[in-house]
């Protein structure tokens, strides 16, 4: 089976050396001279220039409408998933694992995040802007209202599967592209950000992450399967949680 999973990087940084891995710099149409080593999202049908709202979407657009495989998926940089909970570039999922994952389901995901005393609804309107979430539900109930239930369903969740990492068979993954870009191009028609902080002008790739388990419950016909995710640094969660408790109370990053 032909697996390429893609590991969106802002920077140069270390990289697995499994062949299952192929680097993406994501933002290249803006950053050309940053590296000249990874694969950049700005070949081919492209939507590069956008990733200073799309996030890590810019370079699953890109192997999306670029790469011709039998699956495709994304991590980043500095978080995998895996098999174990190990923080080595030699214990990520390699090529041998995700096939024999593969071999019995259609996607892979990483493990839920649980909030536990939030839903997913309230924990984005808590750190982020609520208009773009609003219009984004809106979207959806007038050219997807198949959705809304679903939509409705995974909102009043307290866990998600985030941070737009998977691998997906060929199928599911055109299927999903299609409706997930989509549903943003349509909230970004719909939606003035202008007056947005840089952290928040990355509205797309943070709504993004509520989409996937949205079209998941739409979709039950094709197989999941969990494994664990890493992070590769040291994350300090006492600064982070201050972050988001700032954020919260301020409405501001």
């Amino acid at each position: 089976m032909d697996v390429k999973v893609l590991v969106a990087a802002h920077k140069n940084y270390a990289m697995p050396k499994d062949e299952l891995y192929l680097p993406v710099f994501v933002g290249k149409e803006i950053h050309p001279d940053v590296n000249q080593t990874f694969q950049g999202d700005n070949t081919g049908d492209n939507i590069s220039a956008k990733n200073p709202t799309y996030n890590e979407l810019t370079a699953i657009y890109w192997g999306w409408k670029n790469l011709d495989v039998d699956a495709m998926g994304l991590v980043h940089y500095r978080r995998y998933l895996s098999m174990n909970h190990r923080k080595s570039l030699d214990s990520v999922l390699s090529k041998a694992q995700a096939e024999q994952l593969l071999a019995d389901h259609d996607i892979i995901l990483p493990s839920k995040r649980r909030y536990f005393i939030e839903s997913n609804e309230s924990h984005y309107l808590h750190a982020h802007h609520h208009e773009p979430f609003e219009v984004m539900r809106q979207v959806i109930t007038d050219k997807y209202p198949e959705y809304l239930p679903s939509f409705e369903k995974v909102m009043k969740r307290t866990w998600a599967h985030m941070f737009n990492m998977f691998v997906m068979k060929k199928q599911p993954l055109d299927e999903y592209c299609t409706w997930m870009f989509d549903v943003l191009s349509e909230v970004e028609q719909r939606t003035d950000i202008s007056d947005y902080s840089t952290y928040e002008r990355r509205v797309y790739g943070f709504l993004s992450e509520l989409l996937l388990d949205v079209w998941l419950d739409q979709h039950p016909q094709y197989s999941t399967v969990e494994v664990k995710y890493v992070f590769m640094e040291h994350t300090n969660w006492f600064k982070k949680g201050g972050k988001f408790i700032l954020r919260k109370i301020t409405g501001h990053a």
